[in-house]
């Protein structure tokens, strides 16, 4: 059996000598196919000790520059950014130089009538030839000078939302974090389940080989260190998913070997420290956004009303024009200009696209009553559930130290044979119970900790 000592095995099957020398020829065999495989295997284990070593503050440092969704964040701002600096062009002179070549193929006649004698006259020259600079800028525009700050507001926004996205990282990393962190405590527990079952199935072995246990005890004792193994295997697994989502949420490859360090029990004293309950919605994203939305709207009804005012742009023009058969004969030719525009009326357009952005601005304004309103019940969710988890910490901390000491008591008792397997079992699982529950309590306080900083717009 698994853990079982050679001289055990060799007393229940009583090898003869003819089979102990085959069983130690077939260990030196084996021993050498170690060996060789050893050998092989020092490349693979030095590239193991590549292995990154992941903090919670390493975690979120690698996330915050290798996750794409913040460096799409980042590039949003930056093209918000471009956005606002090309809509400063509008102010600034419209310079365009323009040629052109016109080939006459076959000119115009015109008639004319001389002395009562009708005469056919062709007009134009072969060639024709003319280029030109222009430039031309707003003088008085009100209606361009909102849309600067509208730009503005776009960047504003831009920053805002890229903002959420780091917190929303943030986030997330701590969550996968965390999961890893109880994922390798539940298979630490499950480990010392599986590891007290084996030494619980030895010493009843034991026992039986003197007859001081039945066979139904020892297979009882078997059986429980068998259905103890599957769940080792179990939670490893849960530990290789766990430590996947958080590469996957760091944003790294996820061949990349990496060891999460640390443990639950170090947020003990954060869960202890007196509670104080977070109501502050100055800094939650959601609201920051919407307020600057509403802004934005505010900015475009005043965009709109400012169509309502004439604009003034200045040009001037400079022409340089040839024409001949042959030879060509250049004139210049030069102009400035005012422009004034006077809008008197276009059908209503301008009026009842104010009352729609109006309208948005009202809906907009409704929407952010019922997010501020759903925010504070989920804060006072979060706050409720973080209490709860306190409580339920404590119970179960006073729950481990009772089933730990009720466990090394069954085990005594059980080797002087004055308690049942069954007792035993059933005071290990007691303690297996409140392991899990107590690192559970840990874990819910720590994951809606972090839920709740997201949700009050902490960046840390």
């Amino acid at each position: 059996m698994r853990g079982e000592p050679i001289f055990f095995v060799i007393s229940r099957f009583k090898i003869h000598q003819s089979n102990l020398i085959v069983f130690l020829f077939m260990n030196r065999l084996v021993f050498k196919i170690l060996a060789v495989s050893g050998a092989l295997l020092v490349p693979f284990v030095a590239k193991a000790q590549d292995t990154l070593r992941l903090t919670l503050d390493q975690a979120l440092e690698i996330a915050l520059s290798e996750s794409n969704t913040i460096k799409i964040a980042d590039m949003t701002v930056e093209k918000s950014g471009y956005a606002r600096k090309g809509s400063y062009a509008a102010l600034y002179p419209n310079v365009s130089i323009n040629g052109s070549y016109q080939r006459t193929l076959q000119k115009q006649v015109m008639v004319m009538d001389m002395g009562g004698q009708a005469m056919e006259i062709k007009v134009g020259r072969d060639n024709n030839i003319s280029t030109s600079a222009t430039a031309s800028m707003p003088l008085v525009n009100a209606q361009l000078w909102e849309s600067l700050k509208l730009s503005g507001m776009d960047v504003e926004l831009a920053v805002e939302q890229a903002r959420s996205s780091k917190i929303a990282m943030v986030k997330q990393v701590k969550q996968a974090y965390y999961a890893v962190l109880l994922a390798q405590k539940s298979l630490d527990v499950v480990s010392d389940v599986y590891d007290n079952a084996q030494k619980n199935f030895e010493k009843t072995e034991q026992r039986f080989n003197v007859g001081k246990a039945s066979e139904v005890e020892r297979l009882r004792a078997q059986v429980t260190m068998m259905n103890a193994e599957p769940n080792v295997s179990s939670a490893a697994n849960a530990v290789l998913l766990a430590t996947w989502q958080l590469k996957a949420v760091m944003g790294i490859d996820l061949a990349t070997n990496v060891k999460v360090v640390g443990e639950l029990n170090e947020y003990t004293a954060e869960l202890l420290t007196p509670f104080v309950s977070e109501d502050d919605l100055s800094n939650n994203s959601s609201l920051l956004q919407l307020d600057i939305q509403d802004r934005m709207l505010e900015s475009t009804i005043r965009m709109q009303k400012k169509q309502y005012i004439p604009t003034l742009a200045a040009s001037i023009n400079y022409n340089y024009s040839a024409m001949g058969d042959e030879e060509l004969r250049w004139f210049p030719s030069s102009t400035a200009a005012l422009s004034l525009s006077i809008p008197i009326f276009d059908g209503f357009a301008k009026h009842y696209n104010i009352k729609q952005t109006k309208v948005n601005k009202n809906m907009l304004e409704l929407q952010r009553i019922d997010a501020e309103r759903n925010l504070r019940i989920a804060i006072r969710n979060y706050n409720d559930q973080m209490a709860l988890c306190v409580k339920n910490y404590q119970a179960a901390n006073a729950t481990v130290a009772i089933a730990q000491k009720s466990y090394d008591i069954s085990e005594k008792m059980y080797e002087v044979g004055k308690a049942t397997l069954v007792e035993l079992n059933d005071a290990q699982t007691a303690l297996e119970q409140a392991q899990l529950t107590q690192a559970q309590a840990i874990y819910n306080f720590m994951v809606t900790k972090a839920s709740l900083d997201e949700l009050i717009g902490k960046e840390e």
